[in-house]
C-alpha cells in the first residue's frame, strides 16, 4: 500500500511525514523564511531592474554542501515560520513594490510552494533559484507559476557531489533538471529577462577541472543559454576548502568561457567577502 504525506519534493525521497519526523532538510511543510530583502539587486543584471526584486531566503537546504557561505540557515533550523495564509499576504505586501520574486532555495518546500500559488499567483514574475538538485516531476507542477529558473550547475561529475554536497548523483539528476527548465523560452521586455533559464556555476578553489567540465559541457548542450559564472567562494569555519579562489583560477575559467563563446555575465572577482553574505537575523 502506497505511503500518505511521504515527502518527495527533491530527488533524496526521503519519504519521511514531515508533520511527524524531520529528512535531510530538517525541516517540516511550515514554510520557513531566514531573511526578505527587498529591492535586492545582487542577481544577474537582466533580472535586477531598477526596482530590484523580492529576495526570499527559505531555510534549510536539500543539499547543505559543506562550503556553503549560508551554512547559519541551510543548516541551522533558523528563520521565521509562516503558514499558507501568512505567506500569501506576505507576497501581496511585498508584489506591490519589487519586480519580481527571487525565492532563494526553496526546493525542499515545492509542494508546499505549490499549494500556496494554486491558491495565489502573484502578479509579478517568479525566480526560482535553485542548487540544481531538483525532482523534475514536481517541477512540472510548478511551471506554470515560475517565469524564471535561476539554476546552480555545481558540479560536472558525481564524484564532486558526494565529496562537497551529500549525493551521489548530482551531474545526473541536474542534466535531467537542465533539460526540462531549458524548454522554458528566453524572452526579453528590453533589457530585462521576464522568462527563460540562467545557468550559474561558482568556480570552487583547486577544482579548475570541474569548472572546465562543466563549460565544456554547456558549450555542447546549451550553448544558447546565458551562463553566469560566479567567483564569490569564501571560506566559512566549517569548510573543507580553506581559501579563496586565485586570480589566475579565475582567469583560466573565463578565457575558457569567452573561448567557447558562451554568453552571460562574470562575476567581479571582488565578490570573494564576508561583505556579500547576508547578516542572517
Amino acid at each position: 500500500m502506497e505511503k500518505q504525506n511521504i515527502c518527495l519534493n527533491c530527488p533524496r525521497h526521503c519519504q519521511v511525514d514531515r508533520e511527524k519526523d524531520f529528512g535531510f532538510c530538517k525541516e517540516t511543510n511550515k514554510i520557513r523564511i531566514a531573511k526578505v530583502i527587498d529591492n535586492f539587486k545582487w542577481e544577474e543584471p537582466c533580472i535586477t531592474d531598477d526596482k530590484g526584486v523580492c529576495a526570499i531566503f527559505f531555510s534549510g537546504c536539500n543539499l547543505k554542501c559543506s562550503y556553503c557561505q549560508n551554512y547559519e540557515i541551510s543548516c541551522g533550523q533558523k528563520g521565521k515560520e509562516y503558514t499558507e495564509d501568512e505567506f500569501i499576504s506576505l507576497l501581496k505586501e511585498k508584489e506591490k513594490i519589487n519586480s519580481c520574486f527571487d525565492l532563494v532555495t526553496p526546493t525542499h518546500f515545492s509542494s508546499t510552494l505549490l499549494k500556496i500559488f494554486q491558491k495565489y499567483t502573484p502578479s509579478i514574475p517568479i525566480i526560482w533559484n535553485s542548487s540544481g538538485y531538483e525532482s523534475v516531476e514536481i517541477l512540472k507542477k510548478l511551471d506554470k507559476f515560475i517565469s524564471i529558473y535561476l539554476l546552480d550547475f555545481k558540479y560536472s561529475n558525481n564524484d564532486l557531489g558526494k565529496k562537497y554536497s551529500n549525493v551521489s548523483d548530482y551531474f545526473t539528476i541536474s542534466q535531467k533538471l537542465l533539460k526540462f527548465c531549458a524548454q522554458k523560452e528566453d524572452k526579453f521586455e528590453g533589457e530585462y529577462m521576464k522568462s527563460g533559464l540562467i545557468i550559474r556555476h561558482l568556480v570552487l578553489p583547486g577544482e579548475i577541472e570541474n569548472s572546465l567540465g562543466v563549460i565544456n559541457f554547456l558549450t555542447q548542450n546549451y550553448k544558447d543559454k546565458i551562463v553566469s559564472i560566479m567567483s564569490q567562494f569564501t571560506p566559512t569555519p566549517q569548510s573543507p576548502i580553506k581559501r579563496k579562489l586565485k586570480p589566475l583560477e579565475y582567469k583560466i575559467i573565463m578565457k575558457k568561457v569567452e573561448e567557447a563563446n558562451l554568453k552571460g555575465y562574470f562575476q567581479d572577482f571582488e565578490s570573494a567577502s564576508q561583505n556579500f553574505i547576508p547578516d542572517f537575523d
